[in-house]
């Protein structure tokens, strides 16, 4: 039996951060939607729905839960994890005859001179790419056994309701429509029957908990954009991404109807500028960071230097689905 070799080292100059960009671009032109909102499908999300390394057991994070995520054998295989060629074979697995390599990406810092620093240098952040491949292209890896409740107790039905709790942003119920209020501090949802549900409920619910991360008391974003404005169309991008890596965490839907007026100036944006769909990607890790940390469990075991300083739980108990 012959396996493939790792992949070569490249010599020419390839363009990342171009080229993931183009392939957003013609995703969203093609489809009207951005990538990250998929199919909900409940019989394949016992566990995370995002990419996962399968040596260490560790989420992929940013830029690379889509450059990972966005590869077909990923998506559709209800096995998120993949790994290096090198970690592949120091556990014993082979990587199947003609298999395709997933790029992904990684940032080092790079120091270099600057005439206009005071000490004549400065650091930047240098992109590198590295591959992995699915695990079903990986021979002899045993079968997935996605984490148990006990393991992640944030993928359990009450985690939104614990993460509406403890976020310090007052909800009311009403309407027809779901907003953050900047000026209020306060997050409107429709009633339940709205929603189609217990689970749209919950995701429409963490994607108006990001918007509230932008509070000066929190994150401090700039809130102020008008609907359709270049401001409105940068803070949706980025809010709705993280209510991806969220849902994702938590095994909600990523498909939930919200706005999706943003999505032809953000298309625009990303044939503008290469770079902003990963400076939209690192906001976005950002905000889904600080969300995940409202709930206590989730992060003490995932980041327990890294939470964010809220406020206790003062809101009123959030109406809890009844679908």
């Amino acid at each position: 039996m012959s396996f493939s070799k790792a992949p070569p080292k490249r010599t020419e100059f390839r363009d990342y951060a171009q080229e993931l960009t183009n392939r957003v671009a013609e995703i969203i032109e093609t489809t009207g939607k951005v990538p990250w909102k998929r199919e909900w499908d409940a019989s394949k999300c016992a566990g995370p729905q995002g990419p996962v390394n399968a040596v260490t057991g560790q989420p992929y994070s940013g830029i690379n839960v889509i450059s990972i995520g966005l590869d077909i054998r990923v998506l559709q295989s209800g096995d998120p994890r993949v790994a290096t060629f090198v970690q592949a074979k120091s556990m014993g697995w082979h990587i199947k005859k003609d298999s395709k390599a997933i790029t992904g990406v990684k940032f080092k810092p790079l120091e270099i001179k600057d005439s206009e620093a005071e000490d004549g240098k400065k650091t930047i952040a240098m992109m590198k790419s590295f591959h992995v491949f699915p695990s079903v292209d990986i021979e002899g890896i045993p079968s997935y056994r996605p984490p148990t409740v006990e393991e992640a107790p944030w993928t359990r039905p009450a985690a939104v309701s614990i993460i509406m709790e403890n976020c310090g942003v007052k909800f009311r119920t009403g309407g027809y429509r779901a907003f953050y209020s900047p000026q209020l501090d306060i997050i409107q949802l429709p009633p339940d029957v709205a929603f189609p549900s217990a689970e749209y409920f919950s995701a429409t619910a963490i994607h108006e908990i990001n918007h509230s991360t932008g509070h000066p008391s929190r994150m401090a974003r700039d809130l102020t954009g008008k609907f359709g404005s270049e401001k409105y169309t940068l803070e949706e991008a980025r809010v709705e991404m993280a209510a991806a890596f969220v849902c994702n965490t938590l095994g909600l839907p990523t498909d939930f109807e919200n706005h999706a007026a943003y999505v032809g100036g953000w298309l625009k944006k990303l044939r503008e500028d290469k770079r902003e769909l990963f400076h939209c990607a690192a906001d976005a890790q950002k905000i889904a960071n600080w969300t995940l940390n409202y709930h206590p469990e989730y992060a003490a075991k995932n980041q327990p230097d890294a939470q964010p300083d809220r406020p206790q739980a003062s809101s009123p108990k959030p109406p809890s689905s009844t679908l």
